[in-house]
């Protein structure tokens, strides 16, 4: 560019012309702005100072102070079971906990009630140089394993994020709470994938779509009740997890709803402790896929539906049993490994419509299902396929609190003994919810 400088001819004509125009009323800037010979101005333009400060990016929004929620509610289920179930589920319908021949769990015919849905939890965010610190600790009063049926501390999430990365327990990147329909039941539709695990997750993309990857903490569980009894060669048999599970999933959101996309691969080994004649020790690649969405109807309600199917991923599906089962190997010629574990395949499926009545009344409908392919040493009465259905109206007659009456019908059947069984029930269900905020709100 050439100089802006002008030529020392002009500055020398410039001061006596400039004690005559003293005398005349100013004129607009632009009009008396010197050119060089060039043509170019001899000064910068204001317009040219502005044009740059548009052209320097925005400065960085300011980060949120610090702050905390508290939050939680209290719930009672009353439940009546016209039927009978596994009593350290006495306030869930599942079907892997219906009978598996008559009257294992006593007599038809049982009131119910309980307050172990209860929770509460507490957020907390902090601004740092690299992006605001999300943590969350919650937890509920569902007593699972060896609590199980006990109204005592459950452990719910426990992590904390920043930027892409989050550590801790939480809900599994394969699993997809958003298929769950408005309901009172605390465990839900059997065949969708809902899974709170321990796991190191990058999530790459953010917000409305979402791009996650997580090693998330393995862990399988295996039917050593066969047909082959209780043999000390099955007994020795340890289970052995090398490395973590991988999963991911892609969800992709639009005005309409959203459509998710997940993925699930681990290795699941097992060692014979015992030292005979036989080397039971083995391994199988589980794995699993799924797809899930959301469909918006406009105001009157959300389609809600899923379809996972995989060999070995039992331990991420709602209501499923073992991953891996007992099976005969005497063709593969190896007479030291006679039986060997298989990842057993399992298809779940859910379909469900929330339907919003107005702003203080729903409802929900629909039918979820699991089916195993099961292993050729299972026993006859192991569980092979399971049923769930609800239908329930809820009302929410001031902010905070909500009530609803379900209905709700489950169906277990065996293996290949020929046995099946029904359950019904009816529940009725109070919540009230509760929220503080302490410091700046996020």
């Amino acid at each position: 560019m050439a100089s802006t400088r002008p030529p020392l001819r002009h500055v020398l004509v410039r001061w006596p012309l400039a004690i005559l125009l003293a005398a005349i009323p100013a004129a607009p800037l632009t009009a008396l702005t010197p050119t060089s010979s060039n043509g170019d101005s001899g000064a910068e333009p204001a317009l040219s100072a502005a044009a740059a400060t548009q052209s320097e990016p925005p400065p960085p929004a300011p980060l949120p102070d610090k702050g905390m929620e508290i939050y939680g509610f209290a719930m009672v289920d009353t439940i009546y079971d016209f039927k009978q179930v596994n009593p350290d589920w006495f306030d869930v319908l599942r079907p892997t906990q219906l009978p598996a021949f008559p009257d294992e769990f006593g007599q038809n015919g049982n009131f119910w009630a309980s307050v172990r849905q209860s929770q509460l939890g507490v957020k907390g965010w902090i601004p740092t140089s690299l992006g605001v610190l999300d943590a969350r600790f919650e937890f509920d009063l569902f007593g699972v394993g060896s609590d199980a049926g006990q109204t005592t501390f459950h452990l719910r999430h426990a992590y904390g994020s920043l930027g892409q990365f989050l550590a801790g327990q939480t809900n599994s990147v394969f699993s997809d709470g958003g298929v769950s329909p408005r309901a009172i039941d605390y465990w839900g539709p059997n065949g969708m994938a809902a899974f709170r695990n321990i796991q190191l997750r990058w999530m790459p993309m953010q917000g409305q779509n979402e791009l996650f990857f997580a090693l998330e903490r393995p862990g399988a569980s295996a039917d050593t009740n066969s047909v082959l009894g209780d043999r000390v060669e099955i007994a020795n048999v340890k289970p052995h997890f090398p490395a973590p599970d991988f999963t991911a999933h892609y969800r992709r959101t639009g005005d309409w709803g959203y459509v998710q996309l997940a993925g699930l691969v681990r290795y699941m080994a097992w060692t014979d402790t015992l030292d005979d004649d036989f080397d039971l020790s083995g391994h199988a690649v589980g794995w699993g896929v799924m797809g899930s969405t959301n469909v918006k109807l406009g105001d009157v309600g959300t389609i809600k539906a899923s379809v996972m199917y995989g060999e070995g991923d039992e331990n991420y599906m709602n209501d499923a049993p073992v991953d891996v089962g007992l099976q005969t190997n005497i063709g593969e010629g190896n007479p030291h490994r006679p039986v060997t574990g298989k990842a057993l395949p399992a298809l779940g499926a859910v379909a469900f419509f929330d339907w919003n009545w107005s702003d203080h009344y729903s409802s929900a409908v629909g039918y979820s299902l699991v089916d195993i392919d099961n292993s050729d040493l299972q026993t006859p009465e192991a569980f092979h396929r399971g049923h769930y259905a609800l239908a329930n109206f809820l009302a929410y007659p001031v902010k905070n609190l909500m009530t609803g009456l379900q209905f709700m019908w489950g169906r277990r059947q065996n293996f290949r003994d020929g046995f099946s069984v029904d359950d019904y029930r009816i529940q009725f269900s109070a919540r009230y919810e509760f929220s503080f905020v302490l410091g700046a709100p996020r």
